[in-house]
């Protein structure tokens, strides 16, 4: 079991988006999710995240895979990794200083430009999470701080929880 979640708020094309006060992602932007607390699911750790750090309750939520990273050789961690769509129409009113950063609505063309270096990692596999229908295993190899290799693998649905 991995010890993170990480969810993508989609509103028509724009992604609510957390740009963090705190390392690790410090000044990065990336999805919301955090840490499952002992005796949490990963869907019960995700929506918990997703509440406390944008006071959304979210009811509809979609698990799309996982995250994984190898840094230095050594296997470092993962996460489980969801999609949440709201209604176009829904009102959330941004930027948003929080605890953990700054929230704000991103243009989703925005976060998967190639030569955005504001971004987490996400822009190597946010295009299958958002638009394909299976499930990948993202799995992202660092040297020295640096991505050099990252490969995505389908995986069955029923490896969920």
């Amino acid at each position: 079991m991995y010890k993170y979640t990480i969810c993508f708020i989609k509103k028509g094309q724009e992604l609510l988006m957390l740009n963090r006060h705190k390392p690790v992602w410090m000044g990065i932007w990336n999805g919301v999710g955090g840490k499952i607390e002992k005796g949490e699911t990963p869907l019960e750790g995700v929506l918990r995240e997703i509440e406390e750090e944008t006071g959304l309750q979210i009811e509809q939520i979609e698990y799309k895979g996982t995250v994984t990273w190898t840094v230095d050789g050594k296997d470092a961690g993962g996460m489980y990794v969801f999609v949440a769509e709201l209604p176009e129409t829904f009102d959330y009113y941004t930027p948003v200083k929080t605890d953990e950063g700054i929230l704000d609505w991103k243009d989703i063309n925005w976060v998967l430009h190639p030569e955005n270096l504001g971004m987490a990692n996400v822009k190597y596999y946010l295009d299958k999470v958002l638009y394909d229908s299976a499930m990948y295993e993202h799995h992202f190899i660092y040297e020295d701080g640096e991505v050099v290799d990252v490969k995505s693998v389908g995986i069955d649905s029923k490896m969920f929880i």
